[in-house]
Parts: structure tokens; C-alpha cells; sequence
């Protein structure tokens, strides 16, 4: 006769959920800290509550250190699934998401604590530095098909574009130079073979749709850099950057009923910190440009940003309470 306990199924401790806790989480720390500039920025540029950006800044952080601490106990418990992370091709895209929030909290520290906006910039800067090297190192050494590729490799490119949002006024302007033209060159680059995939190659698979909107970030992100760079002043480029950012915003909207068929993934994410550099990159032209048509823009694109990081945070949320969030892939 079995014994009773050999009958009574086990339940998962926290170690089943942990080790499938993924490194695209720290998209939400993107988003949200996006979110937060962007509101304040309207802070500056539109006379809108400064509260409400100031809040999402702190909300930002408390989440990086939340998840940090998580990813970390995730390594010391189950390295191997980080590893298995770290090969995938996929997957290791995303490891520069930590630096890209250092360097995005970096940049909302700098109004108040311009000592730790430098620490947070420069340990950002250097760590995406290596991550860069590292991610591209693996492109060339390792085969790849087609279809492997998608919107997400362009994620450590969007990190060096977004060194001298916080690098120039830190007063690092030759090296944010570096960072900017490093990422400017290979979206041109990324652009062209990404973009092939998508249109002659099979669909993308409806988990990675999300990652669409990860085409907005370098125009937006550049736009943002650029205008760091000039003084703030608007030329050429900087026109070119901001409506392309636009153009590629409005035609993923136009595409609105084939993302609301996707199910909840943690990808949803790649939805917010475009849009929240799209909306900071508008605000940042109207800055300069002034007008009711540019204020229109700047002010649809913050609503859109901030609706949809909304809906994004809660769906997790709903997705945590129920124990769907950390699951298998």
C-alpha cells in the first residue's frame, strides 16, 4: 500500500517560478522610467502636474531594484537557466535591457542628484559598452538563419544612442559622440536586414509581434541624443529622426487589430519604451518649434504612451496574481 505522502502531489516552491523568471523583465523598468521622463518633460514643455512624471521615476527604480534582486537570486539558484538565456539567440538581446535602465535612471537622477547620475551613467555606459561588444561578437561568430532575427536585435544599438541623452550634460561629450555613432551607423544597418526579414521572409511569430514597436526607439532615441549633441537646436537630421519616429509610430497603430489578437506575453513590454521615447523625442521638438499642430502631436503621442503602458502594467499584474507571469516558454 502506498504511503499517503507518495499519493499527495508536490507543490512548487518558489524555486519552480523563479527560474523562469526572464531578462526581458527589465523592459518593464524601461518602460515605466520612459514613461516617468516623458511625463516630466510635459512637466517643462506643456505645464503638466510634475507629480505624476516624478512619481513613475520612483516607481521606475523601486522595479529595477525589485527585479534585480530577483534575477540575481535567479542566478545563484538555477545559473544554468541564465546561461541557457545568455545562448539563446534570442534571448541575449535582451541582457543590455540592465543596462539601458542604468543609463535611463541615470538620466532622471540628473535634475536632483547629478553624483548619482553620474555613477549610474557611467557604470551603464560601461557595462552596455561590453554588452554591445559582446551581442555583435556573437552575430558574427555564429550562424544564424533569417528568421531568428527580429525587432529585438536592435535593442543594444538603442542604448548607444541613448549615451548622450545623459553623457553631454555630464559634461562626456566626445565619448557620447562615440556611443552616438556607433548606434546611428548600425540601425541603418540593422533597419535594412530586419526590415527584409519582415516583409520577404515568414511572418513573425505572434510572441515577438510586440517587438515591431521596438522600431520606433532608434529614430526616437537618436532624435532625443541628437538634439543633446547640437545644443539643442534643430537641423536636418533632427527632423528627419522625429518623423520617421512618427511615421513608423502611426503605421504600427495602423496596425492596432493584429497586436490586440496577440495573447499576453511578457513582450507586451516592447510596446512601452518606444513609445515613451517617441513621446519625449516629440516634446523635445515642440520645445524648440513651438505651434498647435506640434502640441496636438506631442500631446496624442504622450496620451497614447502613457494608455498603453497603463494596459501593459496592468495585464502583468493580472498575470503575477494568478501565477502566469513566470512561466515556461
Amino acid at each position: 500500500m502506498e504511503s499517503s505522502s507518495s499519493q499527495t502531489p508536490k507543490t512548487p516552491g518558489p524555486s519552480h517560478w523563479l527560474m523562469h523568471v526572464p531578462i526581458p523583465l527589465f523592459a518593464m523598468v524601461m518602460g515605466i522610467t520612459g514613461l516617468g521622463l516623458a511625463w516630466r518633460k510635459a512637466h517643462h514643455v506643456l505645464g503638466l502636474p510634475a507629480v505624476i512624471g516624478e512619481t513613475l521615476l520612483v516607481l521606475g527604480a523601486t522595479l529595477f531594484v525589485g527585479i534585480t534582486l530577483l534575477y540575481i537570486t535567479k542566478a545563484m539558484r538555477h545559473f544554468d537557466e541564465v546561461q541557457a538565456e545568455f545562448r539563446h539567440p534570442i534571448r541575449v538581446n535582451f541582457f543590455p535591457t540592465f543596462s539601458i535602465s542604468l543609463l535611463l535612471l541615470g538620466i532622471a537622477a540628473l535634475e536632483h542628484w547629478p553624483a548619482l547620475s553620474l555613477v549610474l551613467w557611467a557604470v551603464g555606459t560601461t557595462l552596455h559598452f561590453i554588452g554591445t561588444v559582446y551581442v555583435m561578437g556573437r552575430w558574427i561568430h555564429h550562424s544564424h538563419e533569417i528568421n531568428m532575427i527580429n525587432p529585438a536585435w536592435f535593442i543594444p544599438v538603442v542604448g548607444n544612442l541613448l549615451v548622450p541623452v545623459g553623457g553631454v550634460p555630464l559634461g562626456f561629450v566626445e565619448t557620447s559622440w562615440f556611443f552616438f555613432s556607433i548606434g546611428m551607423i548600425f540601425w541603418v544597418i540593422l533597419f535594412t536586414i530586419v526590415f527584409y526579414r519582415i516583409v520577404f521572409h515568414n511572418p513573425l511569430p505572434a510572441k515577438f509581434l510586440p517587438t515591431l514597436f521596438i522600431l520606433i526607439a532608434p529614430p526616437a532615441v537618436g532624435m532625443i541624443g541628437y538634439m543633446g549633441l547640437m545644443g539643442h537646436e534643430v537641423d536636418m537630421l533632427a527632423r528627419m529622426l522625429v518623423y520617421v519616429g512618427l511615421f513608423i509610430t502611426v503605421l504600427n497603430v495602423s496596425l492596432a487589430s493584429q497586436f490586440l489578437k496577440v495573447p499576453f506575453f511578457v513582450s507586451w513590454w516592447a510596446y512601452t519604451f518606444p513609445l515613451a521615447a517617441m513621446s519625449i523625442a516629440t516634446l523635445e521638438y515642440l520645445d524648440v518649434m513651438k505651434g498647435i499642430g506640434l502640441t496636438l502631436v506631442a500631446g496624442a503621442v504622450l496620451t497614447l504612451t502613457t494608455f498603453v503602458i497603463l494596459a501593459v502594467l496592468v495585464r502583468t499584474t493580472a498575470a503575477l496574481l494568478t501565477g502566469k507571469l513566470f512561466v515556461p516558454d
